[in-house]
């Protein structure tokens, strides 16, 4: 437990680990019908990403007892490049047609 390494805020998510977390993301959105929503919203906060990575990183100590310091670095990680979040509104908008 103590002698496993965390990955730290400030590393790069693997390719394949973003690609996971847009799908995973944009299915549940698309499922819940709220793709439109999900889309205005992430396209209005897009330029906010580095600040949203920047809360993330604020919060994690609190949300960190619910989902895990591996998961919050992630979020972090991946809410850091707008790259990332318009990838994300690209695959809603393809699912949700």
């Amino acid at each position: 437990m103590f002698g496993e390494r965390l990955p730290q805020v400030d590393e790069q998510l693997p390719q394949e680990r973003k690609e996971a977390i847009i799908e995973a993301v944009a299915q549940r959105v698309v499922r819940m019908r709220l793709a439109v929503p999900a889309v205005l919203f992430l396209e209005m906060h897009k330029p906010l990403a580095s600040l949203a990575s920047q809360a993330a990183v604020f919060v994690s100590p609190v949300l960190a007892a619910f989902f895990g310091f591996e998961r919050m670095n992630e979020v972090a990680s991946f809410l850091r490049s707008s790259e990332n979040i318009e990838a994300l509104v690209k695959r809603i908008e393809e699912l949700g047609g």
